[in-house]
């Protein structure tokens, strides 16, 4: 048995910002109690991290918060893609990425679209659909220090307005706790990867005359490569609030010292291109890109989440997204292991899935940042990767215990998008009726498995394993006609969506990836389901 002591938690989250927040809407969502400790006193004031791609979207339309976001993130709605100048005012331009944002799915790949939703605007939104669900979010408190045993974690923190500090006690440790992680540190976890990359200081400005110049071209972001003013120019408001990254070299000798407000000033002009600009700085801070994952994610029951394991160039726009789907997948196994219905040898597959996603997609990156010729940014090597950015966001496969028959041999990122549920990648999003309400497929993933067959047979094997393992499954018969739980109309047929026949059947997790799949019917249903649900749980 856990000694709880006084003051027990069955999850700490140390950090809240977009990750820490993130995985505290995931836990709140599967119904598990947690606390989130905050060394800052509230959500981020600065305008940064805004691209929310298809996957971070579908997670959050799950979870209902996608209306609130879309609602949050309404002032750059109308603004697309990546654009390249001289200067905004003249010389040569072009459009890098013409459409980045409010795309239709394409081939109905996607549930919902990406959204452009700066930092500052995101965080207060996950920070009340996390509260709503019950999860304990404290700021101006820190984590000083933590011992971990064979059934728990105490965790020293303190209230930093009065100095109180105090112990808690948790079953888990989950820390999304930044770059510079005080836990990886205390853990002693080593990085690999190609290290800083570029340097910038990130400065919001305020500029009445700015949207005069930008006239009607509504970028979300714009590469400036006039030498005396080159940076990227981002809006914030799309009328007088803006940010500008101008590119900084510690290496040359720079400081922070170096970036004065007048500095500032005459740099912004000359990217402009208007030398009698109204620019009033507001903010300035430093950020590094760089190229880092984390060698281990995990020791004992302290995982690691988000920009603590892993580093990665803006470009892309794959940083955040990737620790937002980092907590999505820890969730649901903390989840199984802590209600009992799966061995805690489940977690060990968190960092053999989530770990090779972070490598491949942080090399892409990169790669991107050489491709736009990101200000500041001088290629080291070059590759050959082919994989578009929708592929990176939605492509990517999984090969653990976690997965029955996942094709180990295969890139973790492919050079084509293909989700045709192999096992280990994110299910097909197929539109459906239930109930008479349209929705997706994608919608079904979140607080259980799921089993999807062209039979009533699946369904009866699914329900009877169901109470057999005492495991939350939902099974439903899909297929074209108001008989079948789920109705797919005249669109295609679910079975060549998914890879099977119309005998087989798709098992998936509660995170939307594809665990298991009969492309036939097997001689016994209900056992070969009970195995390969017993398998995938470590039980």
């Amino acid at each position: 048995m856990n000694d709880r002591g006084n003051d027990y938690v069955p999850v700490l989250v140390v950090g809240g910002s977009l990750v820490g927040l993130s995985a505290s809407v995931f836990l709140g969502r599967l119904g598990i109690e947690h606390r989130v400790v905050e060394r800052h006193s509230a959500t981020s004031a600065h305008p940064r991290g805004r691209g929310n791609n298809m996957r971070t979207m579908e997670l959050f339309r799950t979870a209902g918060l996608e209306p609130q976001i879309r609602q949050a993130a309404a002032t750059l709605s109308k603004n697309h893609g990546i654009l390249q100048v001289d200067t905004l005012h003249s010389g040569n331009r072009r459009w890098l990425s013409a459409r980045l944002t409010g795309r239709p799915p394409e081939d109905g790949v996607c549930s919902t679209v990406r959204c452009a939703c700066s930092q500052n605007d995101l965080e207060p939104v996950l920070l009340q659909g996390a509260r709503s669900l019950g999860g304990d979010v404290r700021f101006s408190t820190e984590l000083l220090s933590f011992t971990q045993d064979d059934n728990g974690v105490n965790a020293i923190v303190q209230a930093r307005d009065s100095g109180e500090t105090h112990t808690v006690r948790a079953d888990y440790l989950l820390a999304a706790d930044g770059p510079r992680s005080p836990v990886r540190q205390r853990l002693g976890i080593e990085h690999s990867g190609s290290g800083d990359l570029f340097h910038n200081v990130s400065v919001t400005f305020r500029s009445k005359l700015l949207r005069e110049v930008a006239g009607d071209e509504h970028f979300v972001v714009c590469y400036v490569t006039e030498p005396s003013g080159d940076g990227v120019l981002l809006p914030v408001d799309n009328e007088e609030q803006w940010v500008f990254h101008v590119p900084w070299f510690p290496e040359r000798g720079q400081t922070l010292e170096h970036f004065t407000d007048n500095r500032i000033t005459e740099h912004i002009r000359a990217a402009v291109g208007v030398r009698d600009l109204d620019v009033e700085v507001t903010g300035k801070a430093p950020w590094h890109a760089a190229d880092r994952v984390a060698n281990s994610y995990r020791t004992g029951r302290v995982f690691l989440m988000g920009d603590a394991v892993h580093e990665m160039p803006p470009t892309g726009a794959f940083g955040s997204n990737t620790g937002i789907q980092d907590a999505h997948n820890l969730a649901w196994k903390i989840a199984a292991v802590l209600r009992g219905w799966a061995d805690p040898k489940l977690l060990d597959s968190y960092e053999a899935e989530r770990r090779p996603v972070a490598q491949a997609t942080s090399a892409r990156a990169t790669q991107q940042a050489a491709r736009e010729q990101h200000p500041g940014y001088t290629a080291r090597t070059t590759t050959s990767d082919t994989a578009d950015l929708m592929t990176v966001a939605l492509g990517y496969r999984y090969a653990s215990a976690a997965v029955v028959g996942a094709k180990a041999e295969e890139p973790v990122i492919p050079d084509e998008l293909s989700l045709c549920a192999d096992p280990g990648t994110r299910a097909p999003h197929l539109s459906v009726t239930r109930r008479g309400v349209t929705l997706s497929t994608i919608d079904l993933y979140e607080r259980s498995f799921v089993l999807l067959g062209g039979h009533a047979g699946w369904r009866t094997a699914g329900e009877k394993v169901a109470a057999r393992l005492d495991v939350p499954l939902d099974s439903y018969t899909i297929g074209e006609g108001a008989e079948f739980d789920l109705d797919t109309g005249d669109g295609p047929e679910w079975s060549s969506v998914h890879g099977t026949t119309a005998e087989g059947a798709v098992l998936v997790r509660p995170d939307g990836f594809v665990a298991w799949r009969a492309e036939g019917e097997p001689k016994d249903k209900e056992k070969e389901l009970a195995e390969v649900l017993l398998q995938i749980l470590g039980r």
